[in-house]
C-alpha cells in the first residue's frame, strides 16, 4: 500500500500544468506545488516559496476541517446504529 502511494505521489509530481496569460507564466505540478512563476520574463523564487507556503497552509487547514467534519459524522452514524 505504501509503495502504491509513493508511486502515485511520483506520478502527480511529474504531471505539469502551464498557464500563460499576458506576461505571466505559472507552472504547477500535480501536487499543487508551484514550480515556476514568471512575470515579464523574470522569475522570482521568493514569490514561488511564499505561494507554496500559503497553499500548503490552506491544504492543511482544509484537511483538518474535513477530518473534524468526518469524525463528527462518524460519531453521529455510530450513535444512530447503536454503537459507541
Amino acid at each position: 500500500m505504501v509503495k502504491e502511494a509513493k508511486r502515485m505521489q511520483k506520478m502527480m509530481e511529474e504531471e505539469v500544468v502551464v498557464v500563460e496569460e499576458g506576461q505571466i507564466k505559472v507552472v504547477v505540478d500535480g501536487t499543487q506545488k508551484i514550480k515556476s512563476f514568471v512575470v515579464s520574463g523574470i522569475e522570482n523564487a521568493e514569490v514561488v516559496q511564499v505561494l507554496n507556503k500559503a497553499i500548503k497552509k490552506s491544504q492543511e487547514s482544509a484537511a483538518k476541517k474535513m477530518q473534524e467534519s468526518s469524525g463528527g459524522l462518524m460519531g453521529m452514524m455510530q450513535g444512530m446504529m447503536g454503537g459507541k
